[in-house]
């Protein structure tokens, strides 16, 4: 129903700021609700933050105030901007699909790396 693809992962000084992008290759892209999640090494995988088709967010704790996730109907991209990088933000991170009308179905991309190191 929908395939996943991130980018814009790289590496970044501390303070620094990435884009990440989660292209939606789908028919119905308000179908789905967009996550981010990270995982670092040796840590569980954690939400990062959600997206809504009428572009209701939330944030985790860690994230609030320095990330921003919007998204673009038109192109059907998911955006998330990370700003004030610290290095604990070092991490793979995925974008996930989620049906809004079936929720038990969900997809995920490869993921983008994130390493913030100076």
């Amino acid at each position: 129903q929908v395939q996943l693809v991130e980018s814009g992962g790289g590496l970044v000084q501390p303070g620094g700021s990435l884009r990440l992008s989660c292209a939606a290759y789908t028919s119905i892209f308000s179908l789905w609700i967009i996550g981010w999640y990270r995982q670092a090494p040796g840590k569980q995988r954690e939400l990062v933050g959600t997206i809504t088709d009428g572009g209701g967010t939330n944030y985790a704790d860690s994230v609030k105030g320095r990330f921003t996730i919007s998204r673009d109907h038109a192109n059907k991209v998911v955006y998330l901007q990370l700003n004030s990088l610290k290095p604990e933000d070092t991490a793979l991170y995925y974008c996930n699909a989620r049906n809004v009308r079936r929720i038990s179905e969900e997809y995920w991309g490869q993921g983008t790396q994130v390493t913030v190191s100076s």
